[in-house]
């Protein structure tokens, strides 16, 4: 065949990232060498950016198509294993040139039309048939071992975020709190899906991309148990469970595949109010009671005459969020709060250094007086009923002391876990109050805050006292909280320890 007929030209990478980088053009410089080597024109190229590893690579098989309608001579590829790295491939290539298709690779020297050449290429095309195939093991086992160590390696679901290989799924401040509305809401079984993805397209509950989520996103959504922790491969059906912290309890979850399924009828659920007798009116002193009025929640004191004639639940929330925003911090401050929590352990500890010390002399000085005990019991000084009568005695002094010893050391740890939930608790306290269910939020402000009252549209919240300090020094700008200054972290938590001491 005349070199001067026209060729194609066959580049691939794995991937679009790869595309974008050396490989595609080190694939075709080769080529272009190799072309002007051996005077070969070649007018057309192919260059495909998706992986090898499954046929129907579209610009591979529109190739193949151009070449059996006889619009060139031949292709040029770089090597066998940029061309076909299953072996369908080859074999449909093989076909080509069994039909007087010219098929030549830059790199591997062959002379395809001989038979010894096609002996060569077949067995490289197997080998990288079965790279391929290894390849897929290894990367499933892979994929697999992370999946059994609770990490989801693959892109984080709407509501989550990707922090990077190694560490697990983080809870979107921003998304998680709409995405826990949507399962609450529809707990309640009197909003279809249609009505729901209006609700979540008016909070602003966004796909990855921005875009609004539809029909289809939600039912997958609703029906992700990743939300309430767990992992689910859907092309398996295989469940593992993750590390990653949960949007939504599994109850909720349960009762949102219940109302998909058809089980939980709207009529029989009983609607709850959040805040219902848990705000006091003060000018009577009587617990607020929930009601809906035309599709809002509205708190009344039903006190005749009262100045308190009713507060809507979102302004209520709206001042929870004021207050327990309040006690939050940043993750600059959570260093701090590390730090000061280590200085507060380790004053205890000298505090009570003296009492371990102590402990730790008496129980030395026993374990030498069981010594000289068993001494004097071998030199037969003492019989053998004396022996083990003092040597138990002595064994349960010891004992007494080893448990008062460690005693200490435990209630200084228990004080500082204790006084680290706290904590904990402050620093997403708004994030965790959103995500919570009715049952949960309730159980929160009871722990968080106290004389929660409302004066006609004001609501009055104050936080209780290891809250205060935490929120440090506040102030009240326009009947709103207000941080006067930075919070001395070192004070707060030697007043959380002396707090939980006297509880």
């Amino acid at each position: 065949m005349s070199r001067s007929h026209h060729y194609f030209a066959y580049t691939r990478v794995s991937t679009v990232k790869q595309g974008e980088g050396v490989s595609l053009l080190e694939q075709k410089e080769a080529i272009l060498r190799y072309a002007n080597q051996n005077a070969l024109t070649i007018t057309r190229w192919f260059e495909e950016k998706v992986t090898a590893a499954k046929q129907g690579r579209p610009e591979f098989s529109q190739m193949l198509r151009e070449l059996r309608k006889g619009t060139a001579a031949g292709v040029i590829m770089h090597k066998i294993d940029r061309s076909a790295r299953n072996l369908k491939d080859w074999a449909e290539l093989g076909e080509l040139m069994d039909s007087g298709i010219d098929v030549q690779f830059v790199t591997d020297n062959l002379d395809m039309s001989s038979r010894g050449g096609r002996l060569s290429a077949d067995i490289q095309a197997v080998v990288a048939a079965d790279f391929i195939r290894n390849l897929k093991e290894e990367t499933k086992k892979g994929f697999y071992g992370r999946l059994k160590q609770g990490f989801y390696p693959l892109p984080a679901p709407i509501g989550y975020l990707d922090k990077g290989k190694g560490l697990p799924k983080e809870i979107d401040p921003v998304k998680g709190p709409l995405v826990h509305r949507l399962f609450t809401l529809y707990t309640t079984g009197r909003l279809g899906l249609h009505a729901l993805q209006k609700e979540a397209n008016h909070i602003g509950l966004r796909t990855r991309n921005g875009g609004r989520i539809s029909i289809s996103g939600l039912s997958t959504m609703l029906n992700n148990p990743f939300y309430m922790g767990l992992i689910r491969i859907r092309k398996t059906g295989e469940t593992f469970p993750g590390i990653h912290k949960p949007i939504i309890k599994a109850s909720t979850f349960k009762r949102v595949q219940e109302v998909l399924a058809g089980k939980r009828n709207s009529k029989s659920l009983r609607h709850e109010f959040v805040y219902s007798k848990l705000f006091q009116c003060v000018y009577c002193g009587y617990s607020l009671i929930g009601e809906t009025q035309k599709g809002h929640t509205y708190y009344r004191c039903h006190q005749k005459d009262c100045s308190t004639k009713g507060i809507r639940e979102e302004k209520i929330g709206e001042s929870l969020q004021k207050w327990l925003s309040l006690i939050q911090y940043n993750d600059e401050e959570a260093q701090l709060v590390s730090k000061a929590i280590v200085a507060e352990r380790d004053r205890i500890m000298r505090e009570q250094q003296d009492f371990l010390e102590s402990y730790t002399l008496r129980i030395d000085q026993i374990d030498t007086r069981l010594n000289k005990l068993t001494d004097v019991f071998l030199d037969g000084d003492i019989d053998r009923d004396a022996y083990h009568l003092r040597k138990e005695s002595l064994h349960l002094e010891k004992r007494e002391l080893e448990e008062k010893k460690a005693g200490f050391e435990q209630d200084t740890e228990k004080l500082i876990r204790d006084a680290e939930d706290y904590l904990e608790l402050a620093r997403s306290a708004w994030l965790s109050y959103e995500m919570s269910d009715i049952y949960e939020k309730r159980q929160m402000l009871g722990k968080l805050t106290s004389n929660r009252k409302v004066d006609r549209k004001k609501v009055i919240i104050e936080l209780k006292s290891p809250f205060q300090w935490i929120a440090g020094s506040y102030t009240f700008l326009n009947g709103d909280p207000f941080r006067k200054g930075p919070r001395t972290w070192g004070v707060i938590c030697a007043e959380l320890v002396k707090y939980i001491k006297d509880q």
